[in-house]
C-alpha cells in the first residue's frame, strides 16, 4: 500500500504561481511512477504531469508544458508540481497518484491522494 497526501493548493490570481506537494508513505515505491492529475468542475479527470523517482523520465500534458514543472525528492519522499503563469482554466482539484506503469491515463495509477483545490481568478 502507498499513501499519498497533497498540499499547497489555494486561490491565486491569473499569472501567479503555486507549488503543490505530495507526501508519499507506505511500501517501497522507488519503482513507481508519480503523476499529477486534475479535475475541473463538470469535466473528466485529466493528466497533468508524471515523473519517475529521481526525475529520469518526465512528461507533461500539452496544456501545461512550459508552465508547470514536476519534480521529486527521493530522500523526503515528496513529489512537487510547480505551477507558473497560472490561468483561470487551470482551476481544478489536483490529485497526486502513484503507479507502476506510469502513463497518462488514470488507470495507469493504483494509488491516489485526496486532492487539493487550486482556484485561479481572472
Amino acid at each position: 500500500q502507498v499513501q499519498l497526501a497533497e498540499s499547497g493548493g489555494g486561490l491565486v490570481q491569473a499569472g501567479g504561481s503555486l507549488r503543490l506537494a505530495c507526501a508519499a508513505s507506505g511500501e517501497s515505491f522507488s519503482s513507481y511512477f508519480m503523476g499529477w492529475f486534475r479535475r475541473a468542475p463538470g469535466k473528466e479527470r485529466e493528466f497533468v504531469a508524471a515523473t519517475s523517482w529521481g526525475g529520469g523520465i518526465l512528461y507533461y500534458a500539452e496544456s501545461v508544458k512550459g508552465r508547470f514543472t514536476i519534480s521529486s525528492d527521493n530522500a523526503k519522499k515528496m513529489v512537487y508540481l510547480q505551477m507558473n503563469s497560472l490561468k483561470p482554466e487551470d482551476t481544478a482539484v489536483y490529485y497526486c497518484a502513484a503507479g507502476r506503469r506510469g502513463g497518462t491515463y488514470s488507470s495507469d495509477y493504483a494509488y491516489w491522494g485526496q486532492g487539493t483545490q487550486v482556484t485561479v481568478s481572472s
